[in-house]
C-alpha cells in the first residue's frame, strides 16, 4: 500500500451498517461471556457467593482488564488497521466493562443509579479531555497514539456505563424485553437524526456507540436469565459460543476497511 495513502487512513473501521451489527453482537457477547466468567465460573451466582474468598466480579475485571490492556497496546503498536485485532479489543472492553460494572453496582453497593451516574461522568470527562487536548473527538482522528489512548479509554468507560444503564432500566417494571425495546428505539431515533443530517455526526456516533452497549446488555440478559425473571434461561457459555461464531462469520463476510483520517 502506498505510504501517502496509508497516512489518510485511521486504525479503526469505517462506520457502516456492518460495523453497527458487529458492534451490537460484540456487546451482547460481552454480557454473556462476562457473566459466564464472573458469575458461573468464579462463583458469583453460587450459594457461597460473598462468603469470603475471591470476588468473582473483581477477578473477572482483573482478567479481562489485563487482556484489554494487552490488546490496546498491540492496537497502538500496529501500523495500520487490523480487523481481527480491532474487534478483539472491542470484545475485551465490553467483557471487562460487564465485570467492572457488576463489581461497582453489586459488590461496592452503589447500585445501578449510582453506577450509571458515576460512569456517565467518566465518559463525559474522557471525551472532554480528548477534545481539550486534540481539538476533536472524531474517530477520524484515531491514527496517532494519543488519540488512540483517548479512544479506547472512552470506549471502555462507555461499555461499563452501558452495562450499568442496561441493568438499571431492565431491573424496573419494563423488564429485559421492555428495556431492549427502549434502547433499540433510541438507536432508531439516532439513525433517523443521522439521515436527517441536522445534528453533529460526531455527537451522534458517540451517542449510538454508548446506546449499543445497554442494548447488548439487556439482550444478553434475555438470553441467559431465568424464565421467572423474563429471560430464556439459556446456557451462558452456549449463548457466548453462538454469538462468538456469528461475530467471526460477520468479520469474514462483511467488508472490513479502515476509516478515512481527519485532514
Amino acid at each position: 500500500m502506498d505510504d501517502d495513502f496509508k497516512e489518510t487512513l485511521t486504525k479503526v473501521p469505517a462506520v457502516t451498517l456492518g460495523f453497527w451489527i458487529i458492534k451490537i453482537l460484540a456487546t451482547t457477547f460481552g454480557e454473556t461471556m462476562g457473566d459466564t466468567v464472573s458469575m458461573s465460573w468464579l462463583g458469583e451466582t453460587t450459594a457461597t457467593a460473598g462468603q469470603g474468598g475471591v470476588n468473582g466480579y473483581l477477578a473477572g475485571t482483573a482478567l479481562f482488564g489485563g487482556l484489554l490492556a494487552a490488546l490496546v497496546w498491540a492496537q497502538i503498536r500496529a501500523r495500520r488497521f487490523h480487523p481481527w485485532l480491532y474487534w478483539a479489543t472491542i470484545i475485551a472492553s465490553t467483557t471487562a466493562g460487564t465485570s467492572l460494572a457488576d463489581f461497582a453496582t453489586r459488590s461496592l453497593g452503589i447500585g445501578y443509579p449510582g453506577g450509571s451516574l458515576l460512569l456517565a461522568g467518566l465518559v463525559l470527562t474522557s471525551l472532554a479531555a480528548w477534545h481539550r487536548r486534540l481539538g476533536t473527538i472524531s474517530v477520524s482522528s484515531v491514527h496517532a497514539p494519543q488519540a488512540e489512548l483517548y479512544y479506547w479509554l472512552t470506549i471502555t468507560f462507555s461499555q461499563t456505563l452501558g452495562t450499568a444503564l442496561g441493568d438499571w432500566v431492565a431491573d424496573g417494571p419494563l423488564g429485559y424485553s421492555g428495556a431492549a425495546l427502549i434502547f433499540g428505539g433510541a438507536l432508531v431515533l439516532v439513525a433517523a437524526a443521522h439521515v436527517a443530517n441536522r445534528f453533529s455526526s460526531v455527537a451522534l456516533f458517540w451517542l449510538a456507540f454508548i446506546l449499543t452497549r445497554p442494548l447488548g446488555a439487556v439482550v444478553g440478559d434475555v438470553l441467559d436469565k431465568p424464565v421467572a425473571q423474563g429471560g430464556l434461561e439459556l446456557s451462558r457459555l452456549a449463548a457466548s459460543l453462538v454469538l462468538g461464531a456469528a461475530i467471526v462469520a460477520l468479520i469474514r463476510l462483511v467488508p472490513q476497511r479502515a476509516g478515512r483520517a481527519q485532514g
